[in-house]
């Protein structure tokens, strides 16, 4: 069990890494599930996720309290927005934009009803 831990655990910190660069990937829920597997298969793994200065603190931010960034809620709301849209323009049919648009505000709620992180959070991530 301890591998699979470590291959859903690697799997996931590629995804997260992906979704740094990349438009429309996630990455911080992407780093979660990075970490919750890791503790369960290599501590070593879990604490270098945690200590790395760039993908730690918004996990230190989610454990804390549950914060998003004001960076990351604005791409993920811009996300949301241009969502929608690009669909429109690739002909998508207007019952489904509509199913979009409705799960959207609802994760957009989910994402603005988050507080920010503390002060030193928010300046190293």
């Amino acid at each position: 069990m301890r591998t699979l831990w470590l291959l859903v655990g690697c799997v996931a910190l590629v995804a997260a890494v992906l979704g740094a660069v990349l438009p429309l990937v996630p990455t911080v829920p992407f780093l979660l599930v990075g970490v919750f597997a890791f503790s369960r298969s290599s501590p070593r793994l879990e604490s270098w996720l945690l200590e790395h200065p760039h993908l730690g603190p918004p996990i230190h931010a989610w454990q804390r309290n549950g914060a998003i960034s004001r960076r990351s809620k604005a791409v993920a709301l811009a996300t949301m927005v241009a969502t929608p849209i690009v669909s429109l323009a690739l002909g998508v049919t207007t019952g489904i934009v509509l199913l979009q648009c409705a799960v959207l505000a609802a994760v957009a709620v989910f994402i603005l009803s988050r507080p920010e992180p503390d002060g030193s959070a928010r300046r190293r991530g």
